[in-house]
């Protein structure tokens, strides 16, 4: 009946929480807004006053280029005069000089003029060569020749040229003066119109911050005081909860324990207390290892607890197979259990929660199953077997007859021949029906290519009472470590239905294809060992049956078939730590089952599995 005022008031905290984390993400972010706009605003003012300094460089340079061409042409100029003078070629040094370092200063200053000292910069261009070419060096060459260049009106007309040149240049130094007095004026306009923008907006921002601030943390107080209200009620509530919890835990039909991280016993569920012996009060706060007492059942080692495991390996565990608990009175029962870590909202471990129940009797059941299957096929292979026996002994029958009758002396030894063919054949398969049953208790090496052979001769007869014609490849020196027994009914049950599903005239191929051990670019690794493959060329398995071939008690063989030979086999597989895979095509000239059975050389075998 408190569910719902609980889970009512469990919204009410977050909308609470909500409100308050909204209320801080505003007291904090609002600032930095702030700040930020203050920052562009100075940012804008600053690149505005930047581009003024960068104009006023500008106009710096503009002087410096046109200065530095003036003193060029007046260069120039004294050169020219000097050799006029005296006819000494040493005085046109200057003149020669000046030439590239003013077509390069007359470049810069075309990149960076304004479109009118652009304008005077192209006429002052046309006036120098001008003055090279009518007056310069029309004087080099006549002075050069051994004339004489003191023509008064070429020497006025070469002066009017440079008077012209130093004009235009005057006139883009002045113009850059006085773009500059603008610029700097400019600049400091703005230097003082950024001080104002700065100290209005930081008192403006200022006083904002502050009333902003001053109503979130009374948003912020009033949402803590509601918090505080509601962790009161809620206090109040959880110990309703935890009952109802205990409540849940009982209703369980598995055992649970929860434990401190620890491993010491925290809580029990009456079927725990059952399964275990132990009631909750005397179990808390003692060892798990104490009250759930585990050991293999067959070696009687202890087994780790899943608790343990927990902590070690930090996720959820099971474990192995045949373990058995030691209950308090010291009976035994047959266990499956899990562990997971308990975590807080950081993600630390906390604590661990074991479930356990009872599989004995689901055991058993199992057990009763792998039986019933072994006798099935130990009933297939007795009928083939005593019907593999019964021919020669007939054939020794009637040659016994034969030799009653008198024959010849080389019609006896014939029949004594054949008598000895006959028994011998009786005795290979007596012997093989031996090694079919022959338990071992630890994994041996088997040869494939005997176990695959002796199996094709006991079942010889059946192969010929179906029609089915059995090819083999199976090469010599393929071994691998397992158990016979197990291995041998294995590949009887997957030899038969390839033999069954192939029926009149079809045709049946065992092969074994070693495998190497390789390792792949992606880094896994394939082990050493075989692939058994039985092929057949029966109509193949249909699509929507394929998937339930290794459940138990599925079969397609109606009456004759128990629907375990599969699901045993598999089971017998995974113990060997290997694999099987059926595959099927149901049209086509290929069509047929392919059962693929890999087998390790060394496999890790599963002794805990059934």
């Amino acid at each position: 009946m408190f569910i719902e005022p609980i889970n009512q008031k469990e919204s009410r905290g977050r909308v609470e929480l909500k409100r308050f984390e909204q209320t801080l993400r505003q007291a904090m972010i609002l600032p930095i807004v702030a700040c930020l706009f203050l920052a562009a605003v100075l940012v804008w003012q600053i690149h505005g006053s930047n581009v003024t300094v960068d104009r006023v460089e500008q106009s710096d340079q503009r002087i410096t280029l046109a200065t530095l061409i003036e003193k060029l042409v007046i260069d120039e100029e004294t050169g020219l005069r000097g050799y006029q003078v005296t006819s000494d070629p040493r005085f046109l040094a200057p003149y020669h000089y000046a030439e590239a370092p003013m077509q390069q200063a007359i470049a810069r200053l075309q990149v960076i003029a304004t479109p009118e000292q652009k304008d005077a910069l192209a006429q002052f261009a046309t006036e120098h060569q001008l003055w090279h070419q009518t007056f310069a060096e029309s004087l080099i060459a006549t002075i050069g020749a051994g004339g004489h260049a003191d023509n008064d009106d070429v020497n006025l007309t070469g002066r009017a040229e440079m008077d012209q040149m130093r004009s235009l240049l005057n006139t883009i130094v002045s113009t850059s003066q006085q773009v500059r007095i603008d610029r700097a004026d400019q600049w400091h306009r703005q230097t003082r119109q950024i001080l104002a923008i700065f100290i209005v907006l930081a008192l403006s921002v200022g006083i904002f911050i502050s009333l902003f601030t001053r109503n979130r943390l009374e948003h912020i107080s009033a949402a803590f005081q509601t918090a505080l209200n509601l962790q009161r009620r809620r206090a109040e509530e959880l110990f309703q909860s935890e009952q109802h919890l205990r409540t849940t835990l009982t209703s369980i039909g598995d055992g649970v324990i929860s434990c401190h991280v620890d491993g010491r016993v925290e809580l029990m569920n009456p079927i725990a207390q059952e399964l275990t012996g132990w009631i909750e009060s005397e179990a808390r706060d003692r060892p798990l290892d104490e009250v759930f007492h585990i050991v293999n059942e067959a070696t009687r080692e202890p087994v780790e607890n899943p608790v343990s495991k927990v902590q070690r390996l930090n996720r959820i565990v099971g474990i192995a197979n045949h373990t058995v608990l030691i209950r308090k009175d010291g009976s035994e029962i047959a266990i499956d259990d899990s562990g997971s870590p308990i975590r807080n909202a950081a993600g630390e471990l906390t604590g661990i929660v074991m479930v356990f129940r009872d599989v004995t009797m689901e055991r058993r059941t199992r057990a009763a199953l792998l039986a019933n299957e072994k006798l099935a096929v130990a009933g297939r292979l007795a009928a083939t077997i005593a019907h593999e026996i019964h021919n020669p002994l007939d054939s020794v029958a009637n040659l016994l007859y034969l030799l009653q009758q008198d024959p010849t002396d080389e019609e006896s030894k014939h029949y004594l021949e054949i008598a000895q063919t006959e028994l011998t054949r009786v005795t290979h398969i007596s012997r093989a029906m031996l090694s079919l049953y022959r338990e071992s208790k630890a994994p041996v090496p088997v040869n494939l290519k005997d176990m695959l052979e002796d199996l094709l001769l006991l079942m010889e007869g059946r192969f010929n009472a179906l029609g089915v014609q059995v090819s083999s490849d199976l090469p010599p020196g393929v071994i691998v470590e397992g158990f016979p027994a197990e291995l041998r009914q294995v590949f009887t049950n997957i030899i038969t239905n390839a033999a069954e599903a192939a029926g009149q005239d079809g045709a049946v191929t065992v092969r074994v294809i070693p495998q190497k051990a390789v390792v792949k670019p992606s880094g896994d690794n394939t082990q050493a060992g075989a692939v058994v493959e039985i092929c057949d060329n029966g109509p193949g398995i249909a699509p929507e049956i394929r998937d339930r071939l290794f459940h138990p008690f599925f079969t397609t063989k109606g009456e004759r078939g128990t629907g375990l030979g599969l699901w045993v086999s598999q089971g017998i597989i995974r113990k060997h730590a290997g694999s099987i895979q059926l595959d099927s095509r149901n049209e086509g000239p290929d069509r047929g089952t392919i059962a693929s059975v890999f087998l390790a050389s060394k496999p890790v075998i599963d002794l805990g599995g059934d």
